[in-house]
């Protein structure tokens, strides 16, 4: 099973950022810990604060991998060309977030990209990306039967 990570803008600076709201940890450190606990994925990451780039990498394996998990961060609340290219892909996209974004700002209240993705996560930080990754197990399996 392959499953490809995306992260949007400035999840590039998780461990320094905001450590009260997204935790002391990297994403880099993290992945390792997701990729030891899931040792039959075969996962691939990609970060970027471009939103050309993402929706590039979207098109890129939304044919050919398993799963995608898509933390978009603020591009969840502006970007419907994110949430187009969503739609254009036959690979199931969990949609993920470390905090709880319905807890926050009233504009992070609303995800463009939510409706076009097979479910979402938030809140639990980085272990939203585990729980995301068993989802997609699910969703896999459940195809196979």
């Amino acid at each position: 099973m392959q499953i490809k990570i995306i992260n949007g803008p400035n999840l590039n600076l998780l461990g320094t950022r905001e450590p009260d709201k997204y935790g002391h940890s990297s994403f880099e450190d993290y992945f390792l810990i997701l990729k030891s606990r899931f040792p039959d994925i075969r996962f691939e990451y990609f970060q970027s604060n471009i939103e050309g780039e993402i929706i590039n990498e979207i098109q890129k394996v939304g044919f050919t991998f398993e799963g995608i998990i898509l933390n978009a961060a603020g591009y969840t609340h502006t970007s419907v060309s994110i949430t187009d290219a969503i739609a254009a892909i036959v690979t199931p996209v969990v949609e993920v977030h470390i905090t709880n974004i319905s807890a926050r700002e009233d504009f992070r209240h609303t995800s463009l990209i939510g409706r076009n993705c097979a479910g979402s996560v938030s809140g639990f930080g980085l272990d939203s990306y585990r729980l995301a990754v068993e989802a997609l197990i699910a969703i896999v399996n459940s195809k196979n039967k």
